[in-house]
């Protein structure tokens, strides 16, 4: 079969099942199938797909028309500068949460040797595009995931900083490693209640543990905050991704925590997104 008609027999499935990104979708997908690039598959629409190769992208929008995430289907997701392996049970990467990399960046762009702390690292996105900006940097994570854990070490492996990161599976009220110049995280945040307004592909798909902020959604930034303000030395930064209508909340948490708040950074839809905060007072 040509790669024209497979796209187009996919597109024409994908939308009678409602995926508003059928035709992105299908390209991508056809392009893991036959492991080529996108590009290959726009650019050569007459080239033959063999059957096991049409077989293989079959099944994948098959799954992808009941909503299964496209990261999770093709095993990668494209963040910061890089590609990082995704699977099941580890949150895939937004495109919003590249403004902590922004963040640290700007604040740390004449400080060299600082040691950082990342609460919650998933797949490890945040704190390997940070490691690998600045080679001076040292880092320690930790999550409660052990999937997050293997699939964080093979991104770090990727990436070549694995000998500056150390990882933990612990629970942050159970971390007392260290203290950092700065410390970083984007939590759940979403309340337990709106959970079942989150599109079909995150909430059916995407792990709740690492979606879930508790009945008012500020139930693991509290213990974030609180024991940052252990882990942190004086002067040090905090900085944490929110939610859109989260800020006021968390700005109290914080100041009373012994932080001060220095700004609030919108996101790329102009909503409040991450905020950044000095540790001031024990």
């Amino acid at each position: 079969m040509k790669l024209v008609l497979a796209i187009q027999n996919a597109y024409q499935k994908l939308r009678k099942n409602n995926i508003q990104s059928a035709l992105l979708d299908s390209e991508i997908l056809l392009s893991k199938a036959i492991n080529k690039s996108r590009e290959f598959v726009i650019l050569n629409s007459n080239h033959d797909v063999n059957k096991k190769e049409y077989d293989y992208f079959q099944k994948m929008v098959s799954q992808r028309s009941k909503c299964k995430p496209v990261a999770y289907l093709t095993q990668k997701k494209f963040f910061w500068k890089h590609e990082f392996y995704i699977k099941e049970k580890v949150l895939i990467p937004r495109p919003d949460t590249e403004i902590i990399i922004e963040q640290v960046l700007k604040i740390y762009k004449k400080k060299n040797n600082i040691n950082f702390l990342d609460i919650g690292f998933g797949s490890g996105c945040i704190i390997l595009s940070i490691l690998k900006e600045r080679k001076d940097f040292k880092a320690t994570g930790i999550d409660i995931s052990k999937d997050a854990l293997k699939v964080c070490k093979i991104n770090a492996n990727e990436l070549g900083v694995k000998n500056r990161l150390r990882l933990f599976k612990s629970d942050i009220d159970k971390f007392s490693k260290g203290k950092y110049d700065l410390i970083i995280s984007n939590p759940p945040y979403i309340k337990n209640l709106d959970l079942k307004y989150l599109e079909k592909d995150v909430i059916k798909f995407e792990p709740k543990l690492a979606l879930d902020g508790g009945i008012d959604g500020i139930s693991e930034i509290r213990k974030i905050i609180k024991k940052s303000s252990e882990l942190i030395k004086i002067g040090g930064k905090l900085i944490l991704e929110i939610a859109y209508n989260q800020k006021q909340e968390v700005k109290q948490l914080l100041k009373r925590n012994g932080f001060y708040i220095n700004s609030v950074i919108k996101d790329l839809a102009k909503n409040d997104r991450c905020i950044i905060s000095t540790k001031i007072e024990d």
